[in-house]
């Protein structure tokens, strides 16, 4: 059986549904693939193990696709303040008072009324599943994969695993670094292991929902506090977090064969005196962390959006964000491409998303690289230069609050100065 649609997107996660949705609802008929069930939630349920700082650009966006409601109906914590601070000890940190290394962002120093919102990835991708499928243009296909990708005159054919064959103008590329279709298309990428891996811990702890993120930066990677939410009647006084562990993978090895009480013990001695006191273990999960960037956005009649166009170093919880960012972006060139009559997969189109969205990810992926090197080593030279650099930020109040309102998408561009500093610095071009 052969079906057609306008454009075809491979991936229903955060940003595959998201661009289904957005494309159905400007009048495109658009199938979605996924190997996946279609995600639920339980309210009774322990928190995902997998959870995301949605910016407020990102809100913005899922509000215009009608899934903010969806997901604050289920579960998201906003939060208000987000501090940064360097953990390492060193005889060169006592010339610099600790409160000066010290930088705090805060909702209502931006003019906001608050900075983003933690929520787990399974409430977000859900809440995108059912704006989507409420899309008469959107067609739904779970529980099956692509087995093989042809191009040939003004189309491209998608045959999934059960033989069935789905024809498109257009592919759209969203599921994930191992892309499946990136492969499929021939589109080489660029990988830089770090050589940290991220171990992501789900808790309960003492005290109510927090307003607050927070990363400690030791020389073995930060340690982060992400509040959730309450943890309701049956634990009075209690409420969710996400902890993140970043260390070599030999630590982090040795951490996960630990049993819960071991662990818990382990978190309260090696994070931050500010974590809260921890009554319960719900999860554990380790992953590695790379940079990754494919070589070219588009190919023929694919083109790529999120993790499988760019993976970064997770510290600053911005992947999905820059995912929604090539969402709306693609978007809005689709739609424009439509307007004019013209074929979908046509270069110029496709070329105008590419030059709007690698520079973008290229400067966020460089930022992420900066402090992952500033941060993770104990070189006392640098070690002065990050504290003097932390300084700086809380001495600057409005230039460190403008490149926050960027980073947090409440601002659509960085500050003038700020993007001319980042043109200038080499090897920017490369990633």
């Amino acid at each position: 059986m052969t079906q057609a649609f306008d454009i075809l997107v491979v991936g229903a996660g955060m940003v595959g549904a998201a661009l289904a949705t957005g494309l159905g609802q400007n009048g495109f008929r658009v199938a979605v693939v996924d190997r996946a069930p279609a995600p639920r939630f339980d309210p009774a349920t322990t928190p995902d193990i997998r959870v995301s700082a949605l910016s407020a650009g990102s809100e913005r966006y899922l509000q215009s696709l009608g899934a903010w409601d969806h997901i604050t109906r289920m579960r998201a914590t906003p939060y208000r303040r987000l501090a940064v601070w360097d953990e390492t000890r060193h005889p060169l940190t006592d010339l610099i008072p600790r409160k000066l290394a010290e930088v705090q962002f805060d909702a209502n120093e931006l003019g906001a009324a608050h900075l983003g919102h933690i929520v787990e990835n399974s409430v977000t991708q859900q809440a995108l599943w059912q704006t989507a499928e409420a899309c008469p243009q959107v067609t739904l296909i779970q529980g099956h994969g692509v087995s093989s990708l042809t191009q040939a005159g003004n189309s491209a054919t998608v045959t999934l695993d059960d033989g069935s064959e789905l024809v498109a103008s257009l592919v759209i590329g969203a599921d994930g670094a191992q892309s499946r279709i990136r492969d499929l298309a021939g589109i080489g990428i660029t990988r830089n292991q770090y050589d940290q891996q991220a171990m992501v811990i789900s808790v309960r702890y003492q005290g109510a929902v927090d307003d607050i993120t927070w990363q400690g930066f030791h020389p073995s990677g930060p340690r982060a506090f992400l509040p959730l939410h309450s943890a309701g009647a049956a634990h009075p006084g209690e409420s969710w977090a996400s902890l993140v562990w970043y260390d070599s993978p030999d630590e982090l090895a040795r951490l996960k064969a630990l049993d819960d009480s071991e662990l818990m013990a382990a978190l309260q001695s090696a994070f931050p005196a500010c974590l809260p006191m921890l009554t319960h273990i719900d999860h554990r999960a380790s992953f590695p962390i790379a940079r990754q960037h494919a070589r070219h956005y588009h190919s023929g009649r694919v083109v790529l959006a999120g993790d499988s166009a760019h993976t970064i170093n997770p510290l600053a919880g911005q992947g999905v964000n820059l995912g929604f960012q090539d969402a709306q972006a693609l978007q809005a060139i689709l739609r424009e491409a439509k307007r004019a009559g013209d074929d979908l997969a046509a270069p110029e189109w496709l070329e105008r998303y590419e030059r709007q969205r690698r520079p973008a990810n290229r400067r966020m992926m460089l930022t992420m690289d900066m402090f992952y090197h500033l941060f993770s080593n104990r070189i006392p030279p640098v070690h002065l230069v990050r504290n003097l650099g932390l300084g700086a930020a809380r001495a600057l109040p409005v230039a460190r609050n403008r490149v926050a309102r960027y980073a947090m998408g409440i601002d659509e561009e960085l500050p003038p100065v700020v993007r001319q500093i980042t043109a200038r610095i080499p090897g920017l071009s490369q990633l």
